[in-house]
């Protein structure tokens, strides 16, 4: 079928931090130069923002550097960090503060803000179009395109109408093509784009897999006299530790006497029987952190997956024709719990490498060059300190996998000559059901803890129902006769968003399974800790998903 296409000089896809800090640096580095450049920016999310999800104290770091006057000109950086607490949770009554002085530095948040980072990226997205980058929310890029030469030539955005059977609605509309110079992959974790890149181009060769959290985050507004603005609580401990996982607890005090209060479930875990959501709800519980949300009424929720492998898990991000930036490369720094501006530089960077190209007639070439200026940045050099972080936590456990980064980070400031291994996928860190203790989760009380769907309902997630299921099983037999035979199916639990339920008749008996994707939240789990690596996220049609107001 022939499709209309559009020309650019460089294509972005996503509207996330370092998306749009890719498209304001080539804004600005076109109008210093006074070379015209046409930049498009995609994002799959009904408007910029709608499916950004961070905790997020944000270092301004990288924000500094692109626009300096961030401040005058409204950037919505309003909440000064004040205060760090670190809590050991030791059961669900106790917990202890740690000193500061024991924690790894970079724990410590002088200089922070506690923001939205979705508020963030619409701001910056307004600074983008007021320089002449084009953005086109709602429309998802499903498709890499490529060049006879097998170099990237830009992306397809997904067909619009098409009913569950295949065939055309009325109303259909036929995706487009976007061509350019060279297409940057902004995804954000796990993008299903860039897993398609990372295989074709075999990005990871010699890298050991990637690693990733399931991040569950709720806005709350709670009573004035329980709000301390700029405070921020982190947690390690209970109640993850019970089933012998890994992660830890935020709590946020940010601006108008609300409070963004989460879990981060390392997705290493082991036993079938965790539920991530149900292990969060838990934890408001806690008497340390209840003490912050009685009386208070929730907003918003949301989930999203987060890579976590550092250095020693990050693809290669040239390729020819394009870059592989931000989360969709791992570029978070887990030691810090922060990836914007590691993912904003590395989009600045980016933005640099593909300008000198274009002014030297390039196209469609490999950018070896931006490996150089990346590897000489901050943002290589901070990771390159904490590299050791996630591993040590993986091998060693939050107490003293936190003790050596101590010693390693606070003491060697990341220069003792080894780096830590961490080899086996988070997917293939399952063990038989059989093998696990089963888990029994208390019912939600409806004031501190809810259940999954009232969750998603204030996701404000909607898909058009009537379309192709963008949760696509390899093998439609594997999740009854695999998983749920050997792993109690786990999709049940680890989907924070209810769209996957084992089915039974009346009799409890012929088990089916059942996927429910207008429920989905966007948050790539399930393309992660499958443990038979059965299903593969694809883009839904362009606007689906959440559509988180200040997330």
């Amino acid at each position: 079928m022939e499709r209309e296409s559009m020309e650019f000089d460089v294509v972005i896809v996503g509207a996330g931090p370092a998306g749009l800090s890719t498209a304001v640096k080539l804004a600005q580095i076109s109008q210093e130069t006074g070379q015209e450049l046409m930049i498009c920016v995609v994002e799959k999310g009904s408007e910029v923002g709608a499916h950004i999800l961070s905790g997020a104290v944000f270092e301004p770091t990288a924000l500094n550097e692109l626009i300096p006057d961030w401040k005058e000109k409204g950037a919505p950086l309003n909440t000064k960090v004040t205060g760090d607490d670190i809590l050991l949770l030791k059961n669900a009554e106790k917990g202890t503060k740690i000193p500061n002085f024991f924690a790894p530095k970079t724990m410590h948040n002088d200089g922070n803000f506690i923001i939205s980072l979705g508020n963030l990226c619409r701001w910056l997205a307004e600074q983008a179009e007021a320089m002449g980058v084009e953005i086109f929310p709602g429309f998802a890029a499903s498709e890499v395109l490529y060049n006879e030469d097998g170099s990237v030539k830009g992306v397809l955005t997904g067909d619009m109408g098409v009913a569950e059977d295949g065939s055309q609605k009325d109303g259909y509309m036929p995706g487009m093509e976007l061509h350019a110079k060279y297409t940057v992959f902004a995804e954000g974790c796990r993008g299903h784009l860039g897993k398609q890149l990372i295989s074709k181009f075999e990005l990871d060769n010699e890298k050991e897999p990637q690693h990733y959290g399931i991040g569950i985050k709720e806005l709350w507004k709670i009573p004035a006299e329980q709000h301390q603005q700029g405070k921020v609580v982190h947690s390690a401990g209970w109640p993850l530790k019970e089933s012998g996982s890994a992660g830890g607890g935020f709590l946020y005090h940010i601006e108008d006497n609300q409070v963004v209060v989460g879990l981060i479930t390392d997705l290493s875990y082991s036993n079938p029987h965790v539920s991530p959501f149900d292990e969060f709800q838990r934890y408001k519980h806690h008497p340390l952190i209840s003490q912050y949300l009685k009386g208070g009424e929730r907003i918003s929720y949301g989930a999203r997956a987060i890579s976590k492998g550092g250095l020693q898990s990050q693809p290669k991000m040239t390729f020819p024709g394009g870059l592989l930036i931000g989360d969709d490369a791992g570029t978070l720094n887990f030691a810090k719990i922060k990836g914007s501006h590691t993912a904003m530089k590395s989009g600045m960077l980016a933005a640099e490498s593909i300008a000198t190209a274009i002014t030297d007639g390039r196209a469609s070439d490999e950018l070896f060059e931006f490996t150089e200026s990346y590897k000489k940045s901050w943002a290589w050099k901070e990771l390159h300190v904490q590299r050791n972080f996630g591993p040590a936590q993986h091998k060693w456990g939050n107490i003293i996998g936190s003790a050596y980064c101590f010693i390693d980070i606070n003491i060697f400031n990341g220069a003792l000559p080894w780096t830590l291994s961490d080899p086996v996928a988070d997917h293939a860190q399952m063990k038989k059901a059989s093998e696990c203790k089963s888990i029994e989760y208390p019912k939600p009380d409806g004031v501190l803890s809810f259940d999954k769907l009232s969750s998603v309902f204030i996701s404000n997630t909607n898909h058009e129902e009537d379309q192709p299921v963008h949760l696509k099983l390899t093998d439609p037999q594997v999740p009854i006769e695999v998983n749920l035979e050997d792993f109690d199916e786990p999709a049940q639990r680890y989907c924070p968003a209810g769209v996957y339920e084992i089915i039974r008749d009346d009799n409890g008996e012929n088990p089916r399974f059942q996927i429910n994707a207008q429920n989905c939240v966007h948050c790539k789990t399930c393309d992660i800790k499958d443990p038979s690596q059965n299903i593969t996220w694809v883009v839904p049609e362009g606007a689906g998903g959440p559509n988180y107001p200040n997330m």
